[in-house]
């Protein structure tokens, strides 16, 4: 079953202090304490691309395979960041735990203050 912007939209504000913004000409910009954690795109043929932060682990693993590339601008800057083109290799719930992993890395990168205030939010 093919992922919809709609079921990712509901996931990633699912994760705790996840907000959500429109920029960069339309994307879908998902954050946690500032931090970006992903991406979402619609190409000019309607198709999603979920741009998100991978381990380094995953991003050795990952970069080369049939769906995934190195994230566009991001990874071409060194940063350890994949785009999902479709679901060649990688499904909705795998696209979804890459999704919370990347979630995690930026909560990681977060004071341990700020972790602790948004902890205590309510999810959508």
């Amino acid at each position: 079953m093919e992922e919809k912007p709609s079921t990712l939209h509901c996931f990633c504000m699912s994760l705790c202090g996840a907000t959500h913004v429109v920029q960069w000409g339309g994307s879908d910009v998902y954050k946690v304490g500032g931090k970006l954690f992903a991406i979402v795109v619609r190409d000019a043929d309607g198709r999603m691309r979920v741009t998100f932060k991978a381990s380094e682990t995953s991003f050795e693993m990952l970069k080369a395979v049939p769906g995934v590339r190195p994230a566009p601008y991001l990874a071409s800057r060194g940063l350890k960041w994949l785009q999902w083109l479709d679901e060649t290799t990688l499904d909705g719930q795998a696209l979804r735990d890459y999704v919370r992993q990347s979630h995690a890395m930026a909560m990681d990168g977060l004071s341990k203050r700020k972790r602790m205030a948004l902890q205590s939010w309510p999810t959508a």
